[in-house]
């Protein structure tokens, strides 16, 4: 990754707007561009734009929008900021938390206006650190259907995107960008000039040197992000002067099917599940959140646990594809019983029926276990029960190059590059500097809002 200079640099063919990354934020950036009248250029490093919006579970929080209203539910831009900012123990940006707090209920309701994208709120449960139902997505409840349909509005919109293109190198200089050159499969190169640019090519998740520099505890854990992200913004960003903030953020998962490798919605454990290690014993709070689970679970002898349900729980969880696709290849195992259950994960059957015994009596009296973890209100496990074997899982990176309210690139030395924005995984985030401050959603919530702002912002 590189930066050419200026005076170095002829250009085959302009636009007004480039767009590097087809994910989730990208393609909202080229959308808002569109909506002023701006050509915008999209660069897709794959076949078909899917980055780790693909790999989602596709839920997007909000708060105030008209979906939640109609669901009776009272929420708002300020108490979502005081729900991230908790989870994040207040380490992250506060003017940035609060401008992807108002942000992004706007940016859903125009795409359901504008680009007929039919959200609906998820009601049937909360994830951990939510104080209101704000989940929003769409039918199939996958990340997958989320980037199939803002592709689909994009080329409706007459956004031009180029795919098997992979940007190498930036023209300009911190006093701003002219142009990119790319890369083809067959190692043919272009050189395209633009007014503005839009990083939108994500963190670093990919990249196992970097991980390892940042991140050591998860430099080898199941990498489930999208192999792409191998820290292209970070790295013309430092040969730019660009400022970074917590590269040792990051959202992990303690859920993933092993070895199917098929994400298991967190509503396992928040309605009632819980973890158990290859003794049968439970080792944690998995209610805290799942994202720093990823590295709990890791620590387990060999590394993957096994969470326990029921069938209510899974009549849940059936909503989201990537449960489909689990029960599909059989990776969600079913018993009558606790002894049956535990006989057909391989656990030890006393060890496994005393835990649960155990937690039925903390559920019965709402109290509060060893590791934290509240049982107020959480219901009751009842027969037939489930079990999916899990390991935990890197998903994405949570620091990046840091941007003013405009989604402007920030230069260390003070100032920013007046026409490099960046979105998405490409920017920090708003989780803070551990994977504990990760609140659910925040990765799609700053590709949708920082996509909105970047497109608008360089539209203008």
């Amino acid at each position: 990754m590189s930066i050419m200079p200026p005076d170095e640099a002829a250009f085959e063919i302009g636009f007004p707007l480039v767009v590097v990354g087809g994910g989730a934020a990208g393609m909202v950036a080229a959308l808002r561009a569109r909506q002023s009248g701006v050509e915008v250029l999209v660069i897709e490093r794959d076949a078909l734009p899917r980055g780790s919006t693909a790999l989602s579970a596709g839920l997007i929080p909000a708060a105030g929008t008209r979906w939640q209203a109609s669901a009776g539910v009272e929420d708002s831009p300020a108490r979502f900021a005081a729900d991230i900012q908790h989870k994040a123990h207040d380490t992250a940006d506060a003017t940035l938390v609060d401008l992807v707090s108002r942000e992004i209920g706007p940016t859903l309701e125009w795409l359901h206006d504008a680009h007929g994208l039919d959200f609906s709120l998820v009601t049937d449960f909360r994830y951990p650190g939510h104080t209101a139902l704000r989940m929003h997505g769409l039918p199939s409840r996958s990340g997958q259907e989320v980037i199939d349909r803002l592709h689909a509005a994009a080329e409706a919109a007459g956004v031009e995107i180029i795919c098997n293109a992979r940007v190498i190198s930036l023209v300009g200089s911190a006093q701003g960008i002219t142009g990119v050159e790319i890369e083809r499969p067959d190692g043919s190169r272009e050189r395209i000039g633009c007014d503005a640019l839009v990083l939108a090519c994500n963190g670093y998740g990919g990249n196992k040197a970097m991980v390892a520099a940042h991140i050591p505890q998860m430099a080898d854990a199941l990498y489930f992000g999208h192999p792409g992200n191998q820290g292209d913004a970070l790295l013309w960003g430092a040969a730019l002067g660009a400022e970074t903030r917590h590269l040792s953020g990051h959202q992990g998962h303690g859920s993933v099917a092993h070895p199917a490798g098929i994400l298991i919605t967190w509503a396992t454990i928040t309605e009632g599940g819980f973890q158990v290690n290859g003794t049968g014993e439970r080792f944690s709070n998995e209610a805290a959140g799942y994202s720093e689970q990823g590295a709990t679970v890791l620590a387990q002898p060999g590394g993957v646990a096994w969470t326990v349900f029921d069938s209510r729980i899974a009549a849940i969880a059936r909503q989201f594809e990537d449960f489909r696709q689990a029960e599909a290849t059989g990776a969600i195992l079913a018993a009558d019983s606790i002894a049956d259950l535990a006989g057909r994960c391989g656990l030890p059957a006393d060890v496994l029926a005393a835990t649960h015994v155990a937690v039925g009596k903390l559920k019965e009296t709402g109290a509060k276990d060893a590791f934290g973890r509240d049982f107020t209100g959480v219901p009751q496990l009842q027969a037939p029960y489930r079990a999916v074997r899990v390991t935990g899982a890197l998903f994405h990176t949570q620091g990046g190059l840091a941007v003013d309210d405009k989604a402007r690139v920030r230069l260390a030395a003070g100032g920013v590059v007046p026409n490099l924005f960046a979105a998405g995984g490409a920017a920090c985030g708003v989780s803070g500097p551990e994977a504990s401050g990760y609140l659910s959603g925040n990765g799609l919530l700053t590709a949708v809002a920082l996509g909105s702002i970047a497109g608008r912002s360089a539209g203008a």
